[in-house]
């Protein structure tokens, strides 16, 4: 069963800017594109880190003349004054920059995002060039699939390609991504599984289902119904 990955949602007119860009070009960039926050790339064309508002913001947080530095200042806020100061992408970005491929998995990338707490990556090919960038909006998008395709996916992919289940055995309707799954099957090994597979279709947000089962292939030479 195939995955959407990346490149299928991926934005791919990335605004970008240079290592060099000044503080107030890369905000009138931003403001002028609607964005967040731009990759930014060297001169071959390779990303070196990310500028988001986040960074920007610093420039305001620390903007008080007055502020005393404490003689031992945490990393982090130390980190973050420095970040201040900056007036160019080079000092601002946050790097290195965390990347994905495009053949990687959406779910690979919503894991990614959460362990990294970023809200957008960057997508390289293999030479390390940007091709796209990905955000955590893209990726929820997968739950805009109508619910016939997602019927259809589920039809052919997991119940006759997966488990070799007839489709017309089976009771299959998807209303608004959520499934709801009725009929009896061979074996009771086979629930978890089917619930399982139905529930990493793209698209799928709940399944309900209403499955007996036949034989019980948990506990020896048990049968149920006809």
């Amino acid at each position: 069963m195939r995955h959407q990955r990346v490149a299928d949602v991926m934005t791919t007119d990335v605004v970008t800017i240079g290592t060099d860009a000044g503080f107030k070009d890369i905000v009138t960039v931003m403001s002028d594109q609607g964005v967040t926050a731009v990759p930014v790339l060297d001169e071959a064309g390779q990303v070196q880190g990310m500028v988001t508002e986040s960074d920007l913001l610093r420039k305001i947080e620390y903007s008080t003349s007055g502020d005393i530095v404490p003689l031992f200042e945490r990393p982090g806020r130390r980190h973050a004054r420095h970040k201040a100061e900056a007036v160019t992408a080079a000092h601002l970005m946050t790097t290195p920059a965390v990347t994905i491929t495009p053949d990687t998995s959406l779910v690979t990338a919503a894991q990614l995002m959460s362990r990294r707490k970023v809200r957008r990556l960057p997508v390289t090919d293999e030479s390390g060039a940007l091709v796209g960038i990905v955000s955590r909006g893209d990726l929820i998008s997968i739950y805009t699939r109508p619910d016939e395709q997602i019927t259809e996916e589920i039809r052919d992919q997991v119940l006759h390609r997966a488990l070799s289940i007839e489709p017309d055995s089976l009771q299959l309707q998807v209303t608004d991504g959520i499934a709801d799954v009725a009929g009896q099957l061979e074996r009771r090994s086979l629930v978890p599984l089917l619930l399982e597979l139905i529930r990493a279709t793209d698209g799928v947000v709940d399944v309900v289902p209403h499955l007996t089962y036949r034989q019980d292939d948990t506990v020896p030479n048990t049968f149920i119904g006809a």
